[in-house]
């Protein structure tokens, strides 16, 4: 049930039965407007019947004057002020007496004294609403230090009807705490006088000065009319802002329950949260409490579990009081949830049974759900007490509690898969059958192969014979104290639909009160007991061929072979790994699987196949946690006595040069309980550095021909034509890789001058890609010399060479660099000499010093390049030539001789002609033959 009260009042701040004449409720508003004169957000009280038809509240008059003024020297001064006083923030109620009180109520202690103290005070509604009477004993000015007193902060009854009130500004902020009879209160009270003290009235004394600050009389500790003393284990926590009595554990002495809500819980991260705290004091004897542990902590960050704990009495009619304890700002929204802890033997449970939430209310309902609680009371008289929460205010009702149980046989035990009567004949009694006993209106699940027990897949192994499918459902009715028992039967699907046959076949019952059952005659539907274990499991075993014992023991061997021992850094790496997999056991190994961890540098690229005498397997690359592995079908089962030869090849392309080996592990895995795998193989491969460096170099023209074309003598050079011919040498370093170079050296040597004669002239030269190189001669400017020597081919020494030597920076792989010289050969110089042929010879050589790797390379690549022009000799020989009148008389001589042969042949006849056949009259006489042979 729900009550509303106006907005922005606060309504539902306190919270109390009462049940002086019928169910009825009680509810604090203390910033509610009044009819009080002059009077702004005075605070009121509610009184609310308890009814299903109705649910209206109106206000309880407990004092209609507005502020009151007194008469000092035939001068009026305003003695009290009652706006903004919050009258109604604390609410409790003892048969038929309600106490309400103004904590912030002001009242002006001295005439002189031009401002008041928040002394607080507090009414009695008596004998039904009949009567009201003031108790307000701060409002004294005979006590220094009571002017902020706050009298009625917190308030209660005694068991025997005595009012104690909490002061906590009392002294100075020690604290007070006030109790008296309400007896003597209504007979004291006089209207118009304004009363301090009353017969029999005990209150608690100044202490000393130290103690200013400690906040006694906050919450009030109602213990059987005594008091002890509490600490908190934290500073800060608020530790005593809830408190509350009742016998958690039947043990027959009062247990005390205290709420610290801003109680600071370190989080995983290491910083504080604050999530609020409840201790369990329990009385093991008179005046005697024992901390109970482990304390009850709050979940919700923030939501200041602890700030009002409520008594409910036995909810769960199990012989042990509850406790409803509230976090106010707790839940997805921070609306506030309520949580219900059960008392047992041994104290209070640390796990709540229920979890309330303020979802459900209304929309405008404002956070803080829970902020007040009250309980222990039956309303409705079912037997069940019911207790209150509020903002808005909530009644709830007890409903009717089912205690039942259960239980769930499987029978065999043993499911032969060789058994295939169970899917053909469903009265057969080889079945395995399901028995299920519950107890009154029930929905009944029953779910095989259950996900609470994770399968290789999805595929159910087992299915119901009736429903062919693996979950059943039934609406069972039992009455009370009868017992029922429902059979069902099973079987297992054919072995080729799954994989595991070694885990256990799981049946989880499931069973709840059916939701469309009828309610009783309040409209409530009963519910289980919270201890009620309404999910059962059994299991049964797929028979297996292992013997008797129906356990299998693998013997699991593996070996493994690679086609190299080394990789690359910078090649992609290609890797076949070969291994031999046994089991040597006396029982199959079943879901036997070759389990490869791939290091990182890795990749899986296929099985092998260019063998036929390998076994072609079935495998599944997967990653977790950032682990990649392999996984490969060895069989189900991997039979006893079976020896496979298989394949698999990889990639290693990401190889870093921080890890100077590549590791992979091999391994056969089963499922079996028994030695179920086998050691684990490493294969290592060294990480080696390696480039395979050449040079290269060509002359353009590849020969040069003497003498030149077009070519003179000079002796005032003024272009490089000039010269001589012209002859360009190219050289290109080339890394073939697959590891990268990065500082190579490469020098050129070429001849320049032979005995003081100059052979070659170099004009310039250019270079492409990552090279820088310096002439140790200049360019295009030497000194000639003429020699009358003879020019011969020789090796070049340091004083007649020309050089350039080049730097070669960072070379991956396939890339080139090159170096272009251009030179003139100096043609003087031949021309000028006797000679047959020169061969002009340039010698390169490089070396490389470096490679970008922690790594050493194995060998360091160098090697060299001959570039050879030959000088060829094509003018003719002058001297040898023959004469032209010999060639005349040689012409002559031939035609003469031509002329002599022809005349031979005419005398005999060998220009004559005949015809082909013969005469005309031959001709004549062959025309009917050849016409009678056409």
């Amino acid at each position: 049930m729900q009550f509303y009260g106006p907005t922005g009042s606060y309504f539902g701040y306190a919270v109390d039965f009462y049940l002086a004449d019928s169910a009825s409720v009680v509810i604090g508003a203390p910033k509610a407007n009044t009819r009080q004169l002059n009077v702004k957000e005075g605070g009121s009280v509610f009184y609310c019947p308890w009814s299903l038809s109705q649910s209206d509240c109106h206000i309880i008059e407990f004092d209609t004057e507005g502020d009151r003024v007194v008469l000092l020297n035939d001068t009026e001064h305003q003695a009290d002020f009652k706006s903004h006083q919050w009258f109604g923030a604390t609410v409790r109620s003892h048969g038929d007496t309600i106490l309400a009180c103004a904590p912030l109520y002001s009242w002006r202690t001295e005439k002189d004294i031009p401002h008041s103290d928040a002394t607080g005070t507090c009414y009695l509604s008596v004998h039904n609403f009949t009567k009201f009477v003031e108790y307000a004993p701060c409002r004294t000015g005979n006590c220094p230090g009571q002017g902020y007193c706050q009298g009625g902060f917190s308030a209660d009854f005694t068991t025997d009807g005595k009012v104690v009130l909490g002061g906590p500004g009392s002294y100075y902020w020690q604290g007070e705490v006030i109790t008296a009879a309400k007896e003597e209160i209504i007979k004291a009270y006089y209207p118009g006088y304004f009363m301090q003290s009353v017969k029999g009235q005990i209150q608690t004394k100044q202490v000393r000065l130290d103690h200013d600050d400690s906040y006694q009389g906050k919450k009030l500790i109602k213990m059987c009319g005594f008091y002890d003393e509490c600490t908190s284990t934290q500073m800060g926590s608020y530790f005593g802002y809830a408190v509350a009595t009742t016998d958690i554990n039947s043990d027959g002495m009062t247990d005390l329950l205290v709420g610290a809500p801003m109680f600071m819980v370190r989080g995983s991260d290491g910083r504080l949260e604050e999530m609020g705290r409840v201790y369990v004091y329990q009385q093991r004897g008179p005046l005697t409490l024992e901390l109970h542990v482990p304390h009850l902590t709050g979940t919700q960050a923030f939501g200041r579990f602890g700030s009002t704990i409520a008594p409910l009495g036995d909810l769960n009619q199990d012989g042990f009081n509850d406790v409803a304890i509230s976090c106010p700002f707790g839940g997805e929204d921070q609306q506030g949830l309520v949580y219900i802890y059960n008392g047992y033997s041994e104290g209070l449970r640390d796990k709540p049974s229920q979890v309330i939430t303020g979802q459900w209310a209304a929309g405008t309902i404002p956070a803080s759900f829970g902020f007040a609680l009250r309980g222990a009371k039956d309303l409705d008289m079912n037997g069940y007490p019911e207790f209150s929460i509020t903002i808005v205010f909530v009644i709830h009702r007890s409903r009717p509690i089912v205690n039942t149980s259960a239980s769930l046989t499987v029978y065999p035990t043993m499911i032969n898969p060789e058994e295939k009567n169970c899917m053909e004949h469903s009265s057969c009694h080889e079945c395995p059958f399901v028995c299920v006993l519950c107890v009154p209106d029930f929905q009944v699940e029953v779910q095989l192969d259950s996900h609470k027990h994770k399968q290789k897949s999805a595929v159910k192994r087992a299915l119901f014979l009736d429903s062919q499918q693996p979950l059943l459902q039934r609406n069972v009715r039992v009455r009370h104290g009868e017992r029922v028992c429902n059979h069902t039967k099973i079987y297992l699907r054919d072995e080729k639909d799954f994989r595991d046959k070694l885990s256990a076949i799981y049946v989880a019952l499931n069973f709840s009160l059916n939701p469309n059952a009828a309610a009783d005659s309040r409209g409530l539907q009963p519910i289980l007991n919270y201890q009620t274990l309404n999910v059962i499991e059994q299991k049964a075993q797929i028979l297996l061929d292992c013997g008797e014992d129906n356990i299998c023991v693998p013997d699991l061997k593996l070996s493994v072979h690679g086609d190299r021992k080394e990789v690359y850094l910078g090649d992609d790496n290609s890797l076949t790994l070969t291994f031999n997999a046994k089991n040597e056991g006396e029982g199959g190994a079943y879901e036997a699987e070759l389990y490869v961890v791939l290091p990182p540098e890795a990749d899986y690229s296929g099985i092998a196949r260019n063998n036929e005498s390998l076994t072609q397997l079935t495998c599944s690359y997967e990653t977790e946690n950032q682990t990649r592995y392999l996984s490969c079908d060895l069989g189900n089962p991997m039979k006893s006595g079976a020896n496979l030869w298989a394949g698999l090849r990889f990639t290693v392309p990401r190889l870093k040069d921080t890890h100077k080996t590549v590791q992979f592990e091999l391994q056969i895995r089963s499922k079996n309980e028994n030695n179920s795998h086998s050691e684990v193989v490493p294969y290592k491969l060294e990480v080696v550095v390696q480039a395979d460096v050449i040079l290269q170099g060509v002359s353009r023209p590849d020969k040069i021909f003497f003498p030149p074309a077009n070519w003179k003598v000079t002796k005032n050079y003024g272009v490089e034509q000039d010269v001589g011919p012209a002859v360009e040498h190219i050289y290109e370093l080339v890394n073939n890789g697959p590891s990268r170079i990065s500082h190579t050296l490469l020098e050129l040597r070429c001849p320049l001058s032979l005995q003081g004669h100059t052979l070659l002239y170099p004009l310039e030269f250019y270079t492409e890609g990552s090279i820088n190189c310096t002439a140790d001669k200049n360019m295009n400017h030497l000194q000639l010399k003429v020699s009358d020597a003879e020019i011969k081919q020789r090796s070049c020494s340091n004083a007649e060479c020309w050089t350039v030597q080049c730097t070669v920076g960072l070379l991956e792989k396939g890339t080139t660099a090159i170096l272009k010289v251009r030179s003139r050969i100096w043609a003087e110089t031949f021309t000028e000499r006797t000679y047959k042929q020169y061969v002009l010879e340039c010698l390169a050589r490089y070396s490389v010093k470096k490679m970008p790797y922690a790594i050493p390379p194995k060998h360091a690549p160098s090697g060299h390049k001959k570039v050879v022009t030959p000088v060829v000799w094509n003018k003719p020989d002058i001297e040898n030539s023959v004469p032209l009148w010999i060639i005349i008389l040689a012409i002559l001589a031939g035609l003469l001789l031509l002329a002599l042969l022809i005349y031979v042949l005419y005398k005999f006849g060998f220009f004559k002609r005949s015809l082909p056949y013969g005469t005309a009259m031959e001709k004549a006489q062959l025309k009917p033959q050849a016409a009678s042979e056409a």
